[in-house]
């Protein structure tokens, strides 16, 4: 992909504070406004890069002339430090809110909190942290506000530049980024999971509350070693993020679709992965309906795994092709 122009990245962060049906004709009239300024620069000797820039920077934050554009006025603390506000309160919420979930999770567990009061500490403590955040984020500023010229009186400034323009978004990485945030998630869940059924067994099903749902002896091994295949999936997931699928990475995927699959499945199908107590509590087998369910789960593991496999070799030729 080509660098885009100062240009292309100063629309695209104008364009995308607004709302969808905005976005073209913003788009249009932005870039009409900067051609006609950069023309006239040209008209009158500066050089085309310099033109550019100049106009550019003329126009100010695109955030704030997007605003005056779609007729948005940056009211919620005052107009001179609206967007950066705006800033610093997403970026601290991106950072601090995982990291106080995790912690408040780990805490809970720690104590021995029950599952449902894990999940309630969890939701209910992270909406508390955001709301100190946002809080005392917007104190600072409003009081930064009304102090007589402080960014100048200390030598700095919060006035936008072009070096805080973003880069147009690359389709594929975005695709990827998405991809990549679904992966994590849904392998964080997964080994959670694996800990939390043994820990406190299933507690929605009256039967298997607190009763560890796999095997214990499994943690001599098994268990770590499931554990461990999860978080290379997650270094996996990470790697596929910032190169793309290519061969290497769809054998990578196969390897270690065998190592989860393989184990798992002669684990389950040699009676070993599921607990004494909780087939027990399950009343299982269920009659007749025993194998029909035992293959059913077998033919679902497989048939999930060979997709996945066929869809990263699927990937991984697409990217060749596109690479060529």
């Amino acid at each position: 992909m080509t660098a885009s122009s100062l240009t292309d990245r100063y629309v695209w962060a104008a364009v995308r504070t607004a709302r969808p049906a905005q976005r073209t004709e913003l788009d249009r009239e932005l870039r009409e406004r900067i051609g006609d300024d950069i023309d006239a620069r040209i008209e009158q000797g500066e050089q085309p890069a310099a033109a550019e820039h100049a106009a550019l920077t003329d126009l100010g934050d695109p955030a704030a002339v997007a605003a005056g554009y779609i007729d948005r006025p940056l009211m919620l603390i005052g107009p001179r430090y609206y967007l950066a506000w705006q800033r610093l309160l997403k970026l601290l919420l991106a950072i601090v809110l995982p990291f106080a979930a995790l912690g408040i999770t780990i805490g809970q567990v720690v104590a021995g909190t029950p599952a449902g009061g894990i999940v309630g500490a969890v939701i209910g403590s992270t909406i508390t942290v955001g709301i100190h955040v946002a809080f005392w984020t917007t104190l600072l500023f409003v009081v930064l506000e009304r102090l007589p010229d402080t960014a100048r009186s200390t030598g700095k400034s919060f006035d936008w530049s072009l070096d805080m323009l973003p880069e147009v978004p690359d389709p594929a990485a975005t695709a990827r980024r998405g991809e990549l945030i679904g992966s994590l998630v849904f392998l964080g869940l997964f080994a959670a999971a694996i800990v939390l059924v043994q820990v406190f067994g299933i507690p929605w099903v009256p039967a298997l509350d607190g009763e560890p749902l796999f095997d214990p002896d499994l943690w001599s091994f098994w268990l770590p070693y499931f554990l461990v295949l999860i978080g290379l999936e997650a270094i996996f997931a990470v790697v596929l993020y910032q190169r793309g699928w290519n061969w290497w990475l769809a054998t990578v995927n196969l390897i270690l679709n065998l190592a989860f699959v393989v184990p798992a499945l002669w684990l389950f199908l040699s009676g070993q992965l599921i607990a004494e107590g909780a087939l027990e509590a399950m009343r299982w087998p269920w009659g007749d309906s025993g194998p029909v369910i035992v293959t059913i789960v077998v033919v679902a593991v497989i048939a999930a795994a060979v997709w996945d496999v066929v869809d990263g070799a699927v990937k991984a030729y697409r990217a060749q092709g596109v690479g060529r």
